[in-house]
């Protein structure tokens, strides 16, 4: 239902469905998960029901459904802006340094051959 145009009150009842369905789905009941989640099952039928609760109150009960890691889609962490990717781009490797001698950083020093082993 990602329709804009839907009001604020339809996306309440939506996420109270959502969460109802959800509970239903691992067979709780409204008293298994509010003493669960140690909130009273009067809130959790006013949530379900589409009446609201406070934003604690959703946390909670989706970590009691353990859908927790879902508020990571729900709003993901923003990234950078268009303003900070130009100020990065400056910033970036431009070319490669080259070579620079050998591995030990000496220029002169006669390379041994590679060997495997505790004796390397």
């Amino acid at each position: 239902m990602p329709n804009l145009t839907v009001t604020n009150e339809a996306w309440q009842r939506e996420v109270g469905n959502r969460l109802q369905l959800h509970r239903l789905n691992q067979n709780l009941s409204q008293t298994d998960l509010a003493e669960a989640i140690g909130i009273a099952r009067k809130t959790i039928t006013s949530v379900e029901n589409g009446h609201g609760g406070t934003l604690l109150t959703i946390i909670a009960m989706l970590r009691g459904l353990n859908l927790l890691g879902h508020l990571e889609a729900f709003i993901p962490p923003p990234g950078p802006s268009p303003i900070q990717l130009v100020k990065l781009a400056g910033k970036q490797r431009k070319r490669a340094t080259g070579k620079r001698g050998t591995a030990t950083g000496r220029v002169n020093e006669p390379q041994k051959p590679w060997t495997w082993g505790p004796n390397a």
